[in-house]
């Protein structure tokens, strides 16, 4: 399907990470709705809102935020969303979106990582946007630049010490759609780079590992350092970045972790436990999610103490929370 050239300047919204590079090659802005979403000066708001829409109480709050993130910003009228690999509510999202009248462009991840029918997803939303592979390999290489710094900056928090949690959540969760400007994210990744590297190292006693959704209330990070801890691996946010060196984007995104099944997940997993030298595992499941139970698997598998944590609404930590955080790091010393 071509595009008319008029739509070109409009924004496209991305319901998690996907082919960007497609996106880019086209000449439209990406941008992640869950970013804009939870960086909104009240997301609680838009998850009521979408309640009072119609949308149940007992759904994962991600997608309603995303519902009325949409209706909130006029700009967006075009969405990728990902039916497979992701959340399963995204299908009624989708339709929810349509018949208020928003243009939605479906992506699947093949669930056995296929590689064949991986490139043939690609190919589809290629020719959604109107695109040459040969436009879609120089936006891979032009994100790859970007790419590589977020890799230091990892390489920096668990090799060196200079980079706390939150932040290293932060510059690598936005490389789903690299701040929808790629060269103002690369300019505050140098400058964020140069301090980094002259910062002295932090002295937390234990390092742990986040696996899961990132966290729908971001101060776990801040608490956990007052406290003599410090996130070194953030599991999903760090696929964002695609942290492997290939030339083939197909093959780019099948190595990427995130909309595979536990298992895929869990052989990186266990390689950047012993490469970090970690002390224990922050297992985060949000709620309604189909992935709560996979944490029966999580704790099957891994060697290391997990702590399971859910949330909700984006909101601070809850008490409970913040007392389960004090008890799990009072066992681990």
């Amino acid at each position: 399907m071509n595009l008319e050239r008029s739509e070109r300047l409009l924004k496209v919204g991305i319901t998690t990470t996907i082919p960007v590079e497609v996106i880019y090659a086209a000449g439209w802005t990406p941008v992640d709705l869950n970013n804009v979403f939870i960086t909104d000066e009240n997301p609680q708001a838009l998850v009521e809102e979408a309640e009072l829409a119609g949308y149940p109480r007992n759904l994962c709050a991600w997608i309603k935020g995303i519902y009325s993130t949409v209706l909130k910003n006029s700009d967006i009228q075009t969405i990728v969303a990902v039916t497979q690999g992701d959340c399963s509510n995204t299908h009624a999202l989708m339709e929810t979106l349509q018949e208020a009248g928003i243009k939605t462009v479906p992506f699947a991840f093949p669930y056995d990582r296929d590689y064949d029918l991986l490139h043939l997803q690609i190919e589809k939303m290629m020719s959604f946007f109107n695109v040459s592979w040969q436009q879609v390999t120089e936006q891979k290489e032009r994100l790859d630049r970007v790419r590589r710094k977020v890799w230091e900056l990892d390489r920096l928090t668990w090799e060196e010490n200079r980079v706390g949690g939150w932040e290293n959540h932060l510059y690598q969760i936005c490389c789903s759609d690299f701040n929808s400007d790629p060269e103002k994210f690369d300019a505050e990744l140098d400058e964020f780079l140069a301090g980094a590297r002259r910062a002295e190292p932090r002295r937390e006693d234990l390092r742990l590992g986040y696996i899961g959704v990132p966290p729908i209330m971001g101060e776990i990070y801040e608490y956990l350092e007052e406290r003599g801890a410090r996130v070194v691996y953030n599991e999903t946010q760090r696929q964002f970045t695609m942290p492997f060196e290939t030339a083939d984007l197909v093959e780019q995104y099948r190595l990427y972790t995130y909309p595979y099944g536990i298992f895929f997940r869990l052989e990186d997993i266990g390689r950047e436990i012993a490469r970090r030298q970690l002390d224990g595992i922050i297992h985060y499941a949000q709620s309604f999610c189909y992935r709560q139970i996979e944490d029966l698997i999580v704790r099957n598998r891994l060697s290391l103490p997990v702590l399971t944590l859910e949330g909700d609404m984006p909101n601070r930590l809850d008490a409970r929370t913040r007392m389960r955080l004090d008890v799990f790091l009072d066992m681990l010393r």
